[in-house]
């Protein structure tokens, strides 16, 4: 069976099982798509608070990037409890270069399949290299600076704290490690996990309403789980060919032409506040995603109705949790 005939018998059998009851309630059926977030992130059982404390420190440390301009929180803002995006299409770098892809959120990023859009890597803690040596982003030049820059910051200590039992803490790898789990620690709150939890006043009629289109128009066959998404790469495009043909995902990596164009299906946790959408930010309102999603992914054409419906429902993912600054 081939991914397009897979992804319509999925649809189908949504179809059938997400019918409304009356009352305005969502069948459990319909339901059992969706979990509730843990209330700790995998991964964190070895975290200590010396650790997480240290990694919420590096986060905002601007000394990380070559010109000491940019931090993690350039990219990915948690200020104020925004949403750990920069809102931007692409992302610019400290040297002043643009990025290639859109920066996704830290909230939640741990709980998914693998980080980055094309899963290049599957740990937080492999993940931090990737931006601190990159050009284009933070544009160290080494491993040694970075320790260097650190240790002349004064972070010895606080190194020596979080890693009691090693005499030079400050290495790539404990950078690493902290960074991680703080990012560890960044789990969305929201009513949606209110309702799946048993309080059926937690969204409105509308909002509910809301739900059953996304079911029923098949959008739950890639999001779906806890984060509504963020457990599988999907080709952009399945039905109708994604306008972009420069950037193949994870067929850039593989080198397989089979992989061209598979990106991993983005969480929908907080998406209303994490504009613009897409690996290429090409879609700048989230109405334009729902169409553009509809069209592509499930070859369906929403009228606006559905399309407002939609988003109606992704009010309940607007997260609640704070980051103390």
């Amino acid at each position: 069976m081939n991914k397009k005939t897979l992804l319509l018998y999925l649809f189908l059998i949504l179809l059938t099982l997400s019918k409304s009851y009356a009352n305005n309630t969502i069948n459990p059926v319909s339901l059992s798509f969706f979990a509730p977030l843990p209330k700790v992130m995998q991964g964190s059982e070895t975290d200590t608070t010396q650790q997480i404390n240290l990694g919420k420190k590096l986060y905002f440390e601007a000394a990380l990037s070559v010109n000491q301009t940019q931090s993690c929180n350039s990219c990915h803002n948690l200020i104020n409890n925004a949403s750990g995006v920069d809102n931007l299409i692409v992302p610019i770098g400290a040297l002043g270069k643009f990025g290639t892809r859109n920066s996704p959120s830290t909230w939640n990023a741990g709980m998914q399949v693998a980080q980055f859009w094309d899963g290049r890597a599957k740990t937080l803690e492999q993940q931090v290299k990737f931006p601190l040596f990159n050009p284009k982003e933070m544009a160290m030049p080494s491993e040694k600076e970075v320790s260097s820059r650190l240790s002349n910051k004064g972070y010895l200590t606080e190194f020596k704290q979080a890693f009691p039992l090693e005499t030079t803490p400050i290495n790539i790898k404990n950078i690493s490690k902290t960074l991680a789990a703080f990012q560890r620690t960044l789990i969305t709150k929201d009513r949606f996990d209110e309702y799946l939890l048993g309080d059926k006043k937690a969204i409105t009629t509308e909002e509910k309403s809301g739900l059953t289109t996304f079911i029923e128009k098949g959008c739950v066959a890639c999001h779906n789980g806890p984060l509504l998404g963020g457990q599988l790469f999907m080709k952009m495009g399945i039905v109708h060919p994604y306008p972009n043909k420069i950037d193949k995902g994870v067929g850039a990596i593989t080198d397989k032409a089979g992989d061209n164009y598979f990106f991993k299906v983005p969480s929908l946790r907080n998406i209303l506040n994490t504009a613009p959408y897409f690996h290429d930010g090409a879609a700048t309102t989230v109405e334009q995603a729902i169409e553009d999603t509809g069209w592509h992914q499930l070859g369906i054409k929403l009228n606006k109705d559905e399309i407002n419906e939609i988003k109606t429902f992704f009010n309940t993912l607007n997260n609640k949790a704070t980051v103390i600054e």
